[in-house]
């Protein structure tokens, strides 16, 4: 593959501004899997009761996602974007009368506020950076402005879950970082209310048409690599988001740290998840996508079989190659599900963003954990592998057609 430019000059801008909303929507995400064990400890719960956590805020993305397409279809990827990060403030906000009541409910409640703002922005920012330059790039766009979703995942986990696994702090403790994030995002949907974000036009007419009605939300079926890409994309997030959620648990389970040290350790393994983002973007600017999908693909199930070996130490090492592996797992399957559907971009990418709903797993992993014990949850994870990997597969032999 020959090299390209990432993005042009008349798209620069824009690029600049959207792939800033990956690092907040990385921190939102990431403050999650500190909460389930801080949740445990200060609440006295179980893993299964605190997974309600991940499977309230990725309901938000199952029950939203049409809505935001619908929207963005109608009105813009811009105001998709306003609207999203009106929603995520308001829901951050919602954390300080969430102290007050001093319920795990409450604190669910705008957890899902969030999820639902968190929602637009995906469904709008996602398609918009693959559409912002050459079309032979998209992939390793998307890539490149997906890590910085992993630089707010790694400030995180460091931040939040040094103020959090402190001495002094407690279940309401929570409202502080919300507060802040709330305040930030508020202010950020105010920049993006003034500035100018371009309509990408498409040449296959579809584009007035896509503004109303329930058509192309019906003829994206039609398409396989889009179907296919959404069973691997719901595999995909199955499996990285129940890691990430179960990380903390599984390390102090097995006596290798402390919960605070654990939370350091995870924000490595997310320097490597952001590494990994980097670099896939570099490469892939040279190398076909589906086949760097498919070596990604077997090195995470190589690592989560080694895991549930139960290896000792080289298990913990295989766990923190997994996210190195998985890094450019969604923005490479995404790019590929959407590229070629044009007009029908918004509609595919809004039902591609319900696929965070797989963050469920977590609580079939939870089940598992405390009616077993905390190896054999990563079963769930490996069979999400699996299925990116057979995508990765299917994908290498049809380009050799």
């Amino acid at each position: 593959m020959s090299k390209h430019k990432l993005t042009t000059k008349q798209y620069l801008v824009p690029f600049i501004l959207v792939t800033s909303l990956f690092f907040l929507w990385g921190f939102a995400r990431a403050i999650l899997d500190v909460l389930n064990k801080h949740f445990q400890n200060e609440m006295h719960i179980s893993i299964t009761q605190s997974s309600l956590i991940q499977v309230t805020t990725y309901l938000g993305y199952f029950l939203m996602a049409i809505p935001a397409g619908l929207f963005i279809n109608r009105y813009g990827y811009r105001r998709g974007v306003v609207f999203g990060l009106l929603l995520f403030g308001m829901g951050a906000l919602l954390f300080i009368p969430g102290t007050e009541a001093g319920t795990f409910y409450a604190f669910l409640g705008a957890l899902f506020v969030i999820g639902c703002g968190l929602t637009f922005l995906e469904t709008a920012a996602n398609p918009y950076v693959t559409e912002l330059g050459e079309k032979e790039t998209s992939t390793s766009r998307l890539n490149f402005s997906q890590s910085f979703n992993g630089l707010g995942c790694l400030f995180a986990t460091f931040v939040v879950g040094q103020f959090l696994f402190s001495d002094s702090t407690d279940s309401s403790s929570v409202a502080v970082p919300y507060t802040i994030l709330g305040l930030l995002v508020l202010a950020i949907a105010v920049v993006f209310a003034k500035v100018n974000l371009p309509e990408i036009k498409h040449d296959d007419g579809g584009d007035e048409k896509a503004k109303y009605g329930r058509e192309p939300l019906l003829k994206i079926w039609k398409h396989r690599v889009f179907v296919y890409g959404l069973l691997a994309l719901l595999a995909y997030e199955v499996a990285e988001i129940s890691i990430n959620s179960y990380f903390i648990n599984f390390v102090t389970g097995q006596g290798w740290m402390t919960d605070r040290t654990a939370s350091m350790v995870l924000t490595g393994a997310l320097a490597f998840f952001m590494v990994g983002r980097f670099v896939g973007s570099w490469i892939m600017r040279y190398v076909k996508p589906e086949r760097m999908l498919l070596i990604c693909g077997i090195g995470c199930v190589s690592c989560t079989m080694l895991v549930l070996m139960n290896v000792g130490m080289l298990s913990l090492v295989a766990l923190l190659g997994i996210y190195l592996f998985e890094a450019i797992m969604f923005p490479t399957i995404f790019s590929l599900a959407v590229s070629g559907l044009g007009s029908l971009t918004k509609s595919a990418s809004s039902i591609l963003m319900m696929t965070p709903v797989g963050g469920c797993g977590f609580l079939l992993m939870g089940i598992i954990a405390d009616a077993t014990d905390l190896v054999i949850p990563f079963i769930i994870p490996l069979l999400g592998y699996i299925v990116v990997a057979l995508y990765g597969f299917g994908l290498v032999n049809q380009s050799r057609d």
